[in-house]
């Protein structure tokens, strides 16, 4: 599911503030206390199977989705829970790969790597052919390495992993999961795919938090 963290709605001709916000599992009832004080008490409750959404006296929402991995939400209670199970992390661009199990709060084990991927030339002829070649060349090798570090990181825990997280750059993403070997992995992978810059040991650090996260559509 592609989320922007705001955007603006038209309504009936009036303007509709719509945001996204991330909020760790263990911090959801704090956060609701502060919703309900924001927008005029207590919110009546609507769940849906997939979602939690909270309407205010106001008529403000917040619609709430569970992190990866998690039970689908039946009471308000379940969006302080996160999984249980371990979970894994893949990101990926031009610039770069991280790899990353995370257990509870924790990246227990973890992998960050760069690898130089040319950009595309405007240049013509013979000469596009072979940077066109070298590029691809290139990708290939960026992505087989990646896969590699994803089978010994992850797939020794893929009986226990609950999701698999993505993010980065999608086309560099499904090339690294076409490897045979990561079958099983694939399967794991879930919606939310997290837009991130070449992957850092920070930014891995960081799609630890937003991988975990309760996603809320604010209105």
């Amino acid at each position: 599911m592609s989320r922007s963290t705001s955007a603006s709605m038209l309504r009936k001709g009036t303007v509709s503030a719509v945001r996204w916000v991330e909020v760790a599992p263990e911090r959801m009832p704090r956060w609701l206390v502060g919703f309900a004080e924001r927008h005029g008490g207590q919110p009546e409750v609507t769940v849906d199977g997939t979602s939690v959404t909270f309407t205010a006296p106001d008529g403000a929402t917040a619609q709430c989705f569970a992190p990866p991995g998690a039970e689908p939400p039946r009471t308000p209670d379940d969006l302080a829970r996160t999984a249980t199970a371990p979970l894994g992390l893949l990101l990926a661009r031009r610039g770069g790969f991280a790899v990353g199990l995370v257990e509870g709060q924790q990246l227990v084990a973890s992998k960050v790597d760069s690898r130089y991927v040319q950009s595309r030339t405007a240049a013509g002829g013979w000469s596009q052919q072979r940077f066109a070649r070298r590029r691809d060349n290139q990708a290939k090798a960026a992505a087989q390495e990646a896969a590699g570090e994803c089978v010994r990181l992850l797939l020794p825990a893929v009986n226990r992993l609950s999701a698999l997280v993505t993010g980065g750059d999608r086309q560099h993403i499904e090339a690294i999961l076409a490897d045979a070997r990561l079958a099983r992995l694939k399967v794991l992978r879930v919606d939310r795919f997290l837009p991130v810059p070449d992957p850092k040991r920070s930014v891995l650090e960081q799609a630890v938090t937003s991988a975990r996260s309760v996603q809320i559509r604010v209105d």
